[in-house]
């Protein structure tokens, strides 16, 4: 297994000689020693690198030498994550950004332009729907939303300017399963590249591109951290399909820091086993709450009552860490929950050790219209947790004082 770095100023790639669990890659992939052989993963907290002459930086800016440059693009810490996070996918190449936001709008940019149309599922985090509706909106690339579980109603709503299918499987908040395969084979029929957001599973739990999927995103502020630390996000797939977006952060610059870097390496580290927590913790909750007279309906894809739990078994080797639920009473029933609990952590973040809790219709979703939250399926009476990694029958107890 090769641990260097490839050429900084191109996208780099994980290449192995045998192949390598994810356990072992999560720990080893891409990492580079420096002169002085340290054990543990360099942080470089620089914002340029010195060149030997004139003509070593000429070469270097125009990519015929390999060497970093400056932090903005090429930095050895973001470089080791990026090889880290990519091999984990089964991938080529990722590019870091700053957060999962950014590496959205980074996909974009690098691969649409004006007159340009997204396909997406209607049930997506708030904020995407933000960027795409309201922002790339201005500049005359146009979205509409489908139904992420019928392929059907993919092939249905395409139009000859669609560019890009984005699915979120499991979706947030609702827990929904999207075919990748069959949504990925619809999106490829029309020319289009079929992106798939892995936050709520990541790469332990799914892995999109055996699936059909052309690129990946992630929060990697979510489970990649997994502490709630630092924010960060990536685009993973083929060396060609990141190129333009890397070029497009070359340019604008929203870059992942060294530090978050370093951090979330780390975080990479321990990703398996706290999945592997992370999931029987968050099926015990579910297996709970169904039993709860308050609760009206719980959405987990490793409970069978939920609509695609055979796909969720096929697709992921786990139903992940996110369960939500509705309670009888709408907004005031969850409101007068997440007032009473003592131990969990009132905030919207998710995929950390501590477990979260949130109302998606005043927070996650709260800037998305009414019409679209009633077409994603986002009531009023909805609580969403991220199950950490305490003790279950803590975390039932405190959920237990507003139930």
């Amino acid at each position: 297994m090769r641990l260097t770095a490839p050429n900084p100023t191109e996208m780099p790639t994980m290449q192995d000689d045998f192949e390598l669990h994810l356990e072992t890659l999560a720990i080893r992939a891409g990492q580079e020693r420096s002169q002085f052989g340290e054990h543990a993963e360099a942080l470089y907290l620089t914002s340029s690198f010195v060149a030997d002459n004139a003509a070593q930086a000429a070469a270097r800016f125009t990519g015929v030498e390999p060497g970093y440059i400056y932090s903005r693009f090429t930095n050895p810490t973001v470089t080791q994550f990026q090889e880290r996070l990519a091999a984990l996918e089964g991938a080529e190449a990722a590019v870091a950004t700053a957060s999962g936001m950014s590496a959205i709008l980074a996909l974009c940019m690098g691969h649409l332009k004006a007159g340009d149309h997204i396909l997406a599922s209607a049930g997506m985090f708030g904020a995407t729907i933000q960027l795409f509706n309201n922002w790339l909106g201005k500049f005359g690339v146009s979205a509409s939303y489908v139904d992420a579980t019928n392929p059907a109603a993919w092939a249905a709503a395409v139009k000859p300017e669609t560019r890009l299918f984005y699915l979120e499987t499991p979706s947030n908040p609702l827990t929904e399963v999207a075919d990748i395969a069959a949504i990925a084979a619809v999106a490829h029929a029309h020319q289009a590249l079929m992106v798939v957001d892995n936050c709520f599973c990541s790469p332990a739990l799914q892995q999109p591109l055996k699936h059909g999927a052309d690129l990946v995103i992630h929060s990697a502020t979510k489970y990649i951290d997994g502490q709630g630390r630092v924010l960060g996000g990536a685009v993973v797939g083929s060396k060609a399909l990141i190129e333009p977006v890397y070029q497009f952060l070359r340019t604008a610059g929203p870059t992942l820091s060294a530090f978050n870097a370093w951090v979330l390496t780390k975080g990479l580290e321990t990703l398996g086993i706290r999945m592997k927590a992370h999931c029987e913790n968050a099926l015990a909750l579910a297996q709970w709450l169904e039993a709860q007279p308050a609760v009206e309906k719980v959405y987990y894809p490793g409970l069978p009552s939920h609509p695609q739990h055979e796909l969720a078994k096929r697709q992921q080797s786990g139903g992940g860490g996110v369960v939500s639920f509705e309670l009888k009473g709408g907004k005031d029933a969850a409101w007068k929950l997440i007032d009473a609990v003592q131990l969990l952590s009132r905030t919207a973040n998710l995929g950390d050790v501590k477990t979260t809790i949130t109302h998606p219709y005043t927070t996650t979703h709260g800037r998305i219209s009414p019409e679209a939250k009633a077409a994603a399926g986002i009531r009023e009476g909805l609580v969403r947790i991220s199950v950490g990694l305490e003790h279950i029958e803590d975390i039932q107890r405190d959920l237990a004082r507003g139930l």
